[in-house]
C-alpha cells in the first residue's frame, strides 16, 4: 500500500496511481487503519524526508511492515 504523506494540494498536482493520500499530520489519526491493512506499507512523499518521518513513527508504534519509498515518483 502506497502512502503519500505530502499535504493534499501537493497530491493533486500529481501522485503515484493508486496511492492514498494521508498528510503527515494526519498519521497519528490513521494509526488504526494503518494497523489493519495486512500490507507492507510504503510511505512516500516529495523528496523522502517527510515519508521517512511517516515511516519511522509508524514503525516506532509497532507495524512491522513499513517501507521509507522516497520521492513519490518512484512509486509511479
Amino acid at each position: 500500500m502506497v502512502i503519500d504523506v505530502r499535504e493534499s494540494w501537493e497530491y493533486q498536482g500529481g501522485h503515484a496511481p493508486g496511492s492514498v493520500n494521508i498528510p503527515l499530520g494526519e498519521i497519528p489519526g490513521a494509526l488504526s487503519r494503518l494497523r489493519n491493512e495486512n500490507k507492507t506499507l510504503i510511505f512516500v512523499c516529495a523528496s523522502g524526508s517527510r515519508s521517512g518521518q511517516a515511516a519511522s513513527w509508524v514503525q516506532a508504534q509497532g507495524v512491522p511492515a513499513v517501507l521509507n519509498g522516497g520521492p513519490w515518483q518512484n512509486a509511479a
